[in-house]
C-alpha cells in the first residue's frame, strides 16, 4: 500500500521547517548581539577603572613627586610667586648641603638600629604569641585576646605620657631608687627607645588570623611523632605563614623608621635622635629652610620606598591571607 502526501500537508511541514531555522537563525543571531554588547560593556568598564587608577596614582604619588621637585630647586625659586613646575636650575648639592648641616649619619644609624630591634622583637614575639592563642588552648585565652584586642582600639596619644611617667619613673635605673625617685630613669636612654615597641598589639592580633588559617592536624601530628611545642611552632608551623612574617617585618620596620613623637618625648641629646628628628634643624625661628627640608626628607624616605618596591607583592599577598581588608 503506497502513501499518499497530500500538498497542503507538505507545504505546511516545509513552513514549520522553514520558521524554526527562522528562530534559531535570530536566537543565534541575538545571542551573539548580547555577546557583542556585554563584551563592549567589560572594555569600556576596564578602560574606566584603568583611567581611575591612572588619575588615583598621580595623585598618591603628587606629594612625593612635589618633595623631590621641592629639594632641588633654590630658595629664591621656591619663594617666588611664579614659581614654575619644573626647577629653573637642577641644585643637586641640596643633599650634601643637609647632609653637612645636621649629622645625618647618626641620625640614620640611630633609626635604623630601632627599626632592626623593632622588627626582630615583633617577629619573635608577635609570632609566639600569635601562635599561642591561636593553636595552644589554655584558661584565659579569651579574655588575653579581648585585652589585646581592647588595646588596639586605645589611641598611642592616650597613652603616651603615662608610658613616657612609666619610663621615667623606672625604679633603680638612672639614678631613681625604688620608688623611682631621685633620677631620670631611662629618660635620655637607649631602653626609652627600644623597649615599648618591642611587641605590638596589632601584630600580635595579625600573627593570630594567620595561624589560625593553617592546618591543626599538622601540629597534632608533630606531637603524635614526639616533637615539643618550640619545635613544632619552628619548624612546623611558622614556616606556613612567610607572607605574615614579612608583612609584620615591613610594619615593624617602617613603624621603627618612621617614629618621631616617641623619640622626640624621651631623647634630648643628638647621640640618640632619630632621622626624623633630625629633619627639625632646617625648621627654625627666622624661617624655614624648605629646600634642604625636602632633601632629607628624600633621604629618609628612600629605604621605605626601596623596601616596598621590591616586597609590595608580598606585602599585599600577606593581607589577603590574615582575612584582614
Amino acid at each position: 500500500m503506497t502513501d499518499t502526501v497530500l500538498p497542503g500537508t507538505l507545504d505546511a511541514s516545509a513552513g514549520t521547517e522553514q520558521g524554526a531555522a527562522e528562530r534559531k537563525a535570530a536566537a543565534r543571531t541575538a545571542k551573539q548581539a548580547n555577546k557583542r554588547s556585554a563584551s563592549k560593556k567589560r572594555r569600556i568598564s576596564r578602560a574606566a577603572l584603568t583611567v581611575l587608577l591612572i588619575v588615583v596614582s598621580f595623585v598618591m604619588a603628587l606629594p612625593f613627586v612635589w618633595m623631590f621637585l621641592t629639594s632641588v630647586r633654590s630658595s629664591p625659586e621656591i619663594f617666588s610667586s611664579d614659581m614654575p613646575m619644573w626647577p629653573a636650575e637642577w641644585h643637586w648639592e641640596n643633599f650634601t648641603v643637609a647632609l653637612e648641616r645636621a649629622p645625618f649619619g647618626i641620625y640614620a644609624r640611630n633609626s635604623f638600629i630601632i627599626a632592626v630591634v623593632h622588627t626582630i622583637s615583633n617577629l619573635v614575639f608577635g609570632s609566639m604569641a600569635g601562635y599561642a592563642l591561636a593553636k595552644i588552648r589554655f584558661k584565659g585565652s579569651s579574655v588575653i585576646f579581648g585585652f589585646i584586642l581592647a588595646s588596639m582600639m586605645i589611641p598611642f596619644y592616650a597613652i603616651v605620657i603615662p608610658e613616657f611617667l612609666m619610663i621615667r619613673f623606672v625604679p633603680f635605673a638612672g639614678g631613681n631608687d625604688l620608688f623611682g625617685q631621685g633620677g631620670t630613669g631611662w629618660y635620655d636612654t637607649w631602653w626609652a627607645l627600644l623597649i615599648p615597641g618591642l611587641v605590638s598589639p596589632f601584630n600580635i592580633f595579625l600573627f593570630r588570623q594567620f595561624f589560625i588559617s593553617t592546618p591543626t592536624e599538622l601540629m597534632e601530628a608533630a606531637r603524635i611523632d614526639g616533637a615539643s611545642e618550640a619545635r613544632t611552632f619552628v619548624q612546623i608551623m611558622a614556616p606556613l605563614i612567610r607572607p605574615g612574617m614579612l608583612t609584620v617585618a615591613l610594619l615593624a620596620f617602617e613603624a621603627g623608621w618612621n617614629n618621631f613623637l616617641w623619640p622626640l618625648l624621651v631623647t634630648s641629646s643628638t647621640n640618640l635622635r632619630t632621622i626624623q628628628l633630625g629633619l627639625s634643624v632646617f625648621r627654625q625661628e627666622a624661617g624655614t629652610e624648605f629646600n634642604l627640608l625636602m632633601a632629607g626628607t628624600t633621604m629618609a624616605a628612600v629605604p621605605m620606598i626601596v623596601m616596598f618596591f621590591f616586597f609590595q607583592k608580598q606585602f599585599v599577598n600577606g593581607f589577603v591571607g590574615s582575612g584582614l581588608k
